[in-house]
């Protein structure tokens, strides 16, 4: 789910909590009211309106919440926004490479020019092995570019 809609949803269910203690607080008031005998010096309508104001504080918290994630931009990694930068429409030529690699080459254009190198070992259905010799030829013919992102590469199309 995006943010928005996230925000959308959390600022909805901070109205409906909002309107749920103001009607449970209404209720309780009416209670207190016929069945303490000191009047308006009775303690219970002071915690009552603690209570009411606490739970109306978090309610407008939930809201803030809510606001803010519907006003946030949509954060992009830091590595889509370098190849996004370094995305020049060209056209590759794939005349050099054998059909493996020209698998490799397509899986990436379509994934917007990169993508994890354990997700392309899963979509070419090959092992370990062969995927890491795959891409060293690519590498070594400079179509594309391993970077190291924790327990994973990131494989990026230079094209």
């Amino acid at each position: 789910m995006k943010n928005k809609n996230v925000g959308f949803l959390i600022i909805v269910i901070s109205i409906v909590i909002g309107i749920i203690i103001l009607i449970f607080n209404l209720s309780l008031r009416n209670i207190v009211s016929q069945t303490c005998s000191h009047g308006s010096s009775c303690s219970m309508y002071g915690t009552l309106s603690l209570q009411t104001w606490v739970s109306l504080i978090v309610a407008f918290l939930i809201l803030a919440i809510g606001l803010f994630l519907v006003l946030s931009k949509e954060n992009e990694t830091i590595i889509i926004k370098k190849i996004k930068e370094r995305a020049k429409k060209k056209k590759i030529n794939l005349n050099n490479l054998d059909n493996n690699e020209k698998k490799v080459v397509e899986l990436l254009l379509k994934e917007n020019k990169a993508m994890f190198q354990s997700d392309l070992m899963e979509k070419l259905e090959i092992g370990k092995v062969k995927t890491t010799r795959l891409l060293d030829r690519l590498e070594a013919k400079q179509f594309i570019e391993r970077k190291r992102r924790g327990m994973n590469n990131i494989v990026i199309l230079k094209h």
